[in-house]
């Protein structure tokens, strides 16, 4: 099919690489010359595994091309809109002007026919309006609202084989014919078997916030259990384990550590809250409050710990080992690490940190931080060390090894991703979060 994908970030240049791959035609489209300009020439502008691999054989192939012209959309049948939905600077609520001029945009190239297939994460209600625009300016266009559920690190699997699609679409013969139409774009994981859920706009935005809002609460859920288990003498992580074997409950996302980050869970939390306050319904979401407290919280205790360790901050030399805010990838966003090594320095710690990919992203945001290549070398003559990103080159590190480098044996493990022992005996003293 004749794909346009608007918006050239995080989400649509995956979407767009992918699609392309699968055997469509596609056009990226951005207003960001020097972006498109690194997509065109196949060079992804972030870090995401498998990507550059997609996008160089979508290039190859002659199916995928990348511009600022938004013109070239017209040939397409088929309209994803993949902008970022950004915290509003003055407020929890989403900033939707990016989607709004999107939109603006788009309804000059649409056909009659085409399909328009919304992926931005928005509040409820969005789609509904945004409907209303379509049909007005418009007619005999439709639009669909298709949430994403990408996973940073493996956004490209997620998008090739996602758990599951949403489609939601306006009621009658309309809604019919864009999910049918859907159904030919996803072909590839529809005939794998994927769950397909087609329903309403509302219902189809709020899957995303509602996906998010679970998973950071049980996130949260956990580090609060570990905020009673550092006061108790209990240990969070054979807690989870005992906890997690209840199939009602899970394992998985109860990893008591700094909590979450990036780009889409603590922002799209208070843009729910934000909007629930909106509708008149904020009490019913009002745990969300606490949610995002406990997960800041979390942050503020690597800070104390170190504090406890060296009896003050002034002058420690302090490792910091990541930066980005989940391994394998360089994203920086609301980084819980990122955020602990400022609070450091800010309060007169010297923090030497390294993260093997977002290194650059940071000398963009935080260029007074001392950065460095390597593990190896951050810890050099280091009073205390702390892990904090989870990469497997630092839960791979040899305590004997590391130990040879630094000043003083003491590491906080940010993420409990070290077995203690094998650092106990190395001669470490260790601390972990809720252990």
């Amino acid at each position: 099919m004749r794909i346009s994908v608007i918006g050239c970030g995080y989400l649509g240049a995956v979407h767009a690489a992918a699609m392309a791959d699968l055997g469509h035609t596609v056009v990226g489209v951005d207003v960001d010359e020097v972006k498109i300009a690194a997509l065109s020439q196949a060079r992804a502008p972030f870090f995401e595994p498998g990507l550059p691999e997609v996008l160089a054989s979508a290039m190859a192939s002659g199916r995928l091309r990348f511009t600022t012209d938004f013109a070239a959309v017209a040939d397409a049948d088929v309209h994803f809109v993949a902008v970022g939905t950004p915290q509003s600077s003055d407020g929890d609520a989403a900033d939707l002007r990016f989607v709004d001029a999107a939109f603006e945009s788009l309804l000059e190239q649409v056909s009659p026919g085409d399909v328009i297939v919304g992926k931005s994460t928005v509040p409820v209600g969005t789609a509904s309006r945004l409907a209303g625009l379509v049909a007005q300016r418009v007619p005999g266009a439709t639009l669909v609202w298709n949430p994403e559920f990408l996973r940073e690190g493996f956004a490209v699997q997620d998008t090739v084989s996602p758990d599951r699609l949403v489609y939601g679409v306006p009621a009658g013969e309309a809604g019919v014919r864009a999910a049918r139409i859907l159904d030919e774009v996803y072909a590839s994981a529809v005939g794998a078997g994927t769950p397909v859920i087609v329903t309403d706009y509302a219902t189809a935005e709020l899957v995303k916030v509602a996906a998010n809002a679970f998973l950071a609460t049980k996130i949260s859920f956990i580090n609060a259990m570990a905020e009673i288990a550092e006061v108790t003498g209990a240990d969070v992580t054979r807690l989870a384990d005992a906890i997690g074997h209840d199939a009602r409950i899970g394992r998985r996302f109860l990893n008591a550590g700094v909590g979450f980050g990036g780009g889409c869970l603590p922002k799209d939390i208070r843009a729910f809250s934000a909007r629930a306050r909106e509708l008149g319904r904020g009490e019913s979401v009002r745990f969300l409050d606490e949610v995002d407290q406990i997960n800041l919280r979390r942050r503020q205790r690597v800070v104390d710990l170190v504090r406890e360790e060296s009896g003050h901050l002034d002058g420690v030399k302090v490792a910091v080992l990541g930066l980005a805010f989940k391994p394998h990838s360089d994203d920086i966003r609301d980084s819980p690490a990122l955020d602990i090594a400022l609070r450091l320095a800010d309060n007169g710690a010297i923090v030497t940190a390294t993260d093997p990919e977002a290194n650059p992203n940071t000398r963009k945001r935080a260029p007074h931080l001392t950065l460095v290549d390597t593990a190896a070398d951050a810890v050099i003559d280091a009073d205390i060390v702390i892990l904090i990103t989870e990469w497997p080159e630092f839960t791979a590190l040899n305590p004997h090894e590391v130990g040879d480098l630094v000043s003083h044996k003491i590491i906080i493990d940010g993420r409990n991703a070290l077995d203690p022992e094998t650092w106990q005996t190395a001669g470490w003293r260790y601390r972990g979060l809720g252990r």
